[in-house]
């Protein structure tokens, strides 16, 4: 029996399923790699730096491990923020586009910094190897406890 103003549902089983699987389903990508969105789109909606704001881009962008993961990671929210007629793009411009670009542009601490004359490799970070024993691989299945001092 339905209350007042609900309607009795009349879905079968494989109605159910059908719509489970549709809503677990992967949307399908409009772009499929990064480049096509940086070349497509991204390089339309993000100004190159003006002159004279000392914000850098340099255009070998692909051959910069941070801005290649910082743009993989834009380019991925925007294929699933592209969903939310509602709010999906003010997110996408507010918690990804603006932040990310800003790193990216950054001259002092973002990956171009040193591009300002053309694309120029940075240094990796600086490495000490640690004593032995004091990492394991975690992928390994081990009935370790994580919180365990010992």
């Amino acid at each position: 029996m339905t209350s007042p103003g609900q309607e009795e549902r009349t879905e079968s089983p494989e109605d159910i399923r059908r719509d489970e699987e549709e809503a677990a389903r992967v949307e399908e990508l409009h772009y499929g790699n990064v480049n096509e969105f940086v070349t497509d789109r991204l390089a339309y909606l993000l100004p190159p730096p003006a002159l004279g704001s000392g914000r850098v881009w340099c255009p070998e962008w692909y051959r910069h491990p941070q801005a290649l993961s910082r743009l993989d990671a834009m380019w991925r929210a925007w294929e699933m923020l592209r969903f939310d007629s509602a709010l999906g793009m003010s997110n996408w411009w507010l918690h990804h586009a603006d932040p990310h670009w800003r790193a990216l542009t950054d001259p002092v601490t973002g990956p171009f910094a040193h591009c300002a004359g053309g694309h120029r490799n940075a240094d990796p970070l600086p490495l000490a190897t640690p004593p032995d024993g004091l990492f394991y691989d975690q992928r390994r299945s081990q009935a370790r406890d994580p919180f365990s001092l010992d």
